[in-house]
């Protein structure tokens, strides 16, 4: 995808409804497994512009194995990821 800022990939954009909860969810992910990542876009009224998630460029690949990992396990993935990070 396109760099916004130089230095840094975007690895998620959507203007969806859902965009804003998706992005969240998506920087969780990352940030959990060591990748910094920023959203932009947002705004009082969802689905009115696009909604980014971007990483270092350097981390871009990283990100993207990360984000499709997570989507390849759905719900049930976070389900026990979750009950994992409780009983830490």
């Amino acid at each position: 995808m396109d760099d916004l800022e130089q230095g840094m990939a975007t690895v998620f954009q959507s203007s969806g409804f859902n965009a804003e909860v998706e992005a969240e969810l998506i920087v969780g992910v990352l940030e959990s497994n060591g990748v910094k990542a920023v959203v932009s876009g947002l705004d009082t009224l969802p689905g009115a512009h696009d909604v980014l998630v971007q990483v270092p460029a350097e981390d871009e690949q990283r990100a993207q194995a990360l984000i499709a990992e997570a989507q390849q396990g759905g719900p049930q993935a976070a389900e026990e990821g979750e009950k994992a990070s409780e009983s830490v």
